[in-house]
């Protein structure tokens, strides 16, 4: 059997010698005394030091003793602040960043503690005890687990803010806010219905299936109407769009537009003037004298200014006399505007009582009421078996959902499919009938 040659590499250079020699040796030698300086020399230590005789008889500890046993020992988060070697620091006094009270002079501790003595606070100390007693009194007042002896929705308050018609709600939560007295609000989706609508209206008497004559006349009436309403409208549509035009000839039409289109051309006769009147010369602006005015006329023109602001102020004091001897005349137009805008402001209570029953616009599609739903005298059955029916349930509650904004209200859209083109491929086409033909 032949036997392996060791292989030669060189070490000329350090970082081959490095590679190629084996030092595992003297890195065991080291590892060894850099254990025996952490631990300490093992013939230094004595036998109890380095054996244990076991003489205690084990005990099983219970759960609770366990806890005890494990909350007397350090906190497995300081595990790395704590020395992992025996080995001394070489740097027996380290610097440290001294505390502040470390870092205060001796003659102002002294003076601190005369001044203390002497009743003598700083503010922040003065803060510090008021808002200690106010969390002993809070701490005092907080109510133990499970007692309910305040009602939080109490009307009572105690702060004047809170009663304060003036300030607003962002006001008083600011204002409130460290006292232990936060504003109470409820949801507004709880405190405010979308509309004033009810949620089931009661139908009309003569729709029953068996109504008097009286109720049944009165619906008629309604849906009459409401019809005539419809008419009265198409036919103001009709009028103003429509019936404002009237018929006419084609030769008054053409006639017609040959007058507007030869609106602002120029005319024969007018054409005939200008050449006549392009022969003579007229000055535009014919010249004038610059006449300067004499002394006469300036102390006539000054009279006649002053004059002029006399009889102005004569008459604003001709007014006010005026005026004084027009006190009842003037109380009586009071009177007359303050009745007109009663009756405005009554109005427009009406209207926006009115306008609170319509619905609100939540989409492009404006809501139209539903029709009455009514039958002929001839179709009333007087029971519910041949009753003719009119309407839909699921209808009814769809519209009334739209009445009180809680839908928006939408109209039914047919979507037209796009034709779809169909060919055969070349490939498919069947031309084998024709060839088996030849």
């Amino acid at each position: 059997m032949a036997t392996l040659r060791k292989k030669r590499v060189s070490k000329k250079l350090k970082v081959s010698w490095r590679k190629h020699v084996n030092i595992d040796d003297v890195e065991e030698f080291l590892e060894d005394k850099r254990l025996e300086e952490r631990l300490g020399p093992i013939e230094s230590k004595s036998d109890n030091e380095l054996f244990k005789l076991d003489t205690q008889i084990e005990t099983r500890l219970s759960a609770k003793e366990r806890k005890k046993l494990k909350a007397l020992k350090p906190l497995k988060c300081y595990h790395a602040l704590e020395p992992h070697t025996k080995v001394p620091d070489p740097i027996a006094k380290r610097n440290r960043v001294r505390t502040k009270e470390e870092r205060k002079n001796e003659l102002i501790k002294k003076k601190e503690i005369a001044n203390r003595e002497k009743g003598i606070l700083k503010a922040k100390e003065i803060q510090s005890m008021q808002d200690k007693k106010l969390y002993e009194i809070k701490k005092r007042n907080k109510p133990k687990k499970g007692d309910f002896n305040t009602d939080i929705w109490s009307e009572g308050s105690k702060f004047e803010i809170e009663n304060d018609e003036w300030a607003t709600t962002l006001t008083k939560k600011h204002n409130l806010k460290g006292v232990g007295a936060l504003q109470k609000t409820t949801a507004k989706s709880l405190s405010k219905k979308k509309s004033l609508h009810p949620s089931i209206e009661a139908p009309h008497p003569g729709m029953s299936y068996n109504p008097s004559y009286e109720d049944h006349q009165d619906l008629l009436r309604m849906v009459a109407d409401k019809e005539t309403q419809y008419i009265k409208k198409e036919e103001y549509l009709t009028r103003v769009t429509r019936g404002m035009f009237n018929k006419v000839t084609p030769g008054k039409r053409d006639q017609m537009w040959m007058v507007e289109m030869s609106e602002g051309l120029p005319d024969k006769t007018s054409a005939e003037d200008n050449e006549a009147s392009d022969n003579e010369y007229s000055a535009v602006n014919p010249p004038v004298k610059n006449k300067k005015k004499s002394v006469q006329q300036r102390r006539k023109q000054k009279e006649q200014r002053e004059l002029e602001l006399k009889r102005r102020v004569t008459k604003i004091e001709k007014k006010k006399i005026a005026d004084i001897h027009q006190v009842k005349i003037l109380k009586k137009q009071i009177d007359r505007s303050d009745k007109r805008q009663a009756v405005v402001k009554e109005k427009r209570i009406k209207r926006a009582a009115h306008k609170a029953l319509e619905p609100n616009r939540l989409s492009s599609t404006k809501f139209e009421e539903q029709g009455l739903e009514f039958n002929l005298g001839e179709d009333i059955a007087g029971n519910l078996r041949n009753l003719k029916k009119e309407g839909s349930i699921l209808a009814d509650r769809f519209r009334n959902m739209q009445k009180r904004n809680i839908l928006e209200p939408s109209i039914k859209r047919h979507r037209k499919n796009a034709k779809i083109k169909r060919y055969t491929k070349p490939g498919h086409k069947d031309d084998w009938k024709k060839t088996v033909a030849k």
